[in-house]
């Protein structure tokens, strides 16, 4: 009689549940809504609307900054939110009066103008090869990284982060007799042109925030060497003492904070946004993809008396879609204020 065969193992179905970062690439919108949407009824066990990275709709990355990391420059930073990480360096020249073609006098006054004529700060923005699987070696400027060098030289000009005294070079005449009378007019002989080249090595989503936050720790961190007009040589001239040097005064600190709209309804679908929408702060790249529309508040507040805060809205810039109203505009300024708040004690502990 021949031995029967032992049974064979049970073979389990295959699974039909994907990786979470297979789901998210083959249905990116699905599952962005499947961590903003709880389950309708609602258990006990669910979890409050998050992100896919384990943010809440509301929370910013927590920034990450150093100053002086670039011994050659006048100025530099590092600045990094999350996967964000971008390097700020500042070089200064001089720009002699005698280039610009016209004549300029020091009455007194601080004209803001003056830095906008004469193109004093010169913001360039150059995204690496590397920083995102987006950007591929030998290509041109991006139009992403020509955009964000004119949104920061227009809120450069828009703020009056320095004033023009700052950049002046002057020159006291001295004395036409020796009584000490006549002379003691001044006059401006150059000014300081400061170029500022902002690098990303790594981009994953909202590169206006951090683009913009590395520029203002670059200028904290500047030291311009101390000038002075030779008459005998007919130039400029800087002292070498590292102890002479000055450093910029910074008339403000406003901070920028964007934010993307995401709405339940598919971008292309038929149909309008009642299927509900979320506000998403510092929004990463995959976020960044997914929304329609996104809004940046530049805010510039002031201490006030009892701990709290007087808001100045410098810009506020809305780019695509409809769906934001002055609801969610109201939200997202409370938002900024409170994110200024963060950078103010981050630029505190820095100091």
């Amino acid at each position: 009689m021949a031995a029967s065969k032992p049974p064979s193992p049970a073979i389990s179905p295959p699974s039909l549940s994907f990786p979470r970062a297979t789901f998210a690439k083959l249905s990116p919108h699905p599952f962005l809504l499947a961590h903003l949407q709880p389950p309708t009824p609602p258990s006990a066990n669910t979890t409050p609307p998050h992100r896919p990275n384990g943010r809440l709709p509301t929370q910013f990355r927590p920034p990450n900054l150093h100053t002086g990391s670039l011994t050659h420059a006048s100025g530099s930073s590092v600045v990094r939110l999350g996967d964000t990480a971008v390097v700020c360096g500042i070089r200064a020249e001089i720009l002699p009066a005698s280039n610009v073609g016209c004549a300029y006098t020091c009455g007194g006054s601080d004209d803001d103008t003056e830095i906008q004529a004469l193109g004093l700060l010169v913001p360039n923005v150059e995204l690496s090869t590397g920083c995102s699987p987006a950007h591929l070696p030998g290509q041109p400027p991006s139009p992403l990284a020509q955009t964000l060098a004119a949104r920061l030289q227009s809120l450069l000009y828009a703020t009056n982060l320095i004033g023009a005294d700052e950049l002046r070079i002057m020159y006291v005449s001295p004395p036409a007799d020796d009584a000490g009378e006549g002379g003691g007019a001044e006059e401006v002989k150059a000014w300081w042109t400061l170029y500022i080249d902002i690098l990303f090595i790594s981009l994953d989503g909202n590169p206006f925030d951090a683009a913009w936050a590395s520029l203002l720790l670059a200028l904290k961190d500047t030291r311009l060497p101390l000038a002075y007009w030779d008459p005998d040589l007919a130039c400029v001239l800087c002292d070498d003492l590292v102890a002479n040097a000055k450093r910029l005064r910074m008339r403000r600190w406003p901070v920028a904070s964007t934010f993307a709209v995401y709405s339940a309804q598919e971008r292309g679908s038929v149909g309008g946004d009642g299927a509900g929408k979320w506000i998403l702060a510092d929004p990463d790249a995959f976020e960044e993809g997914l929304c329609r529309e996104s809004v940046t508040v530049v805010v510039d507040c002031e201490e006030a008396e009892g701990g709290g805060v007087k808001t100045r809205i410098v810009r506020l810039e809305k780019r695509g879609g409809g769906s934001a109203g002055k609801a969610e505009i109201k939200e997202v300024v409370e938002m900024a204020t409170e994110r200024w708040r963060v950078w103010r004690d981050v630029l505190k502990g820095n100091a």
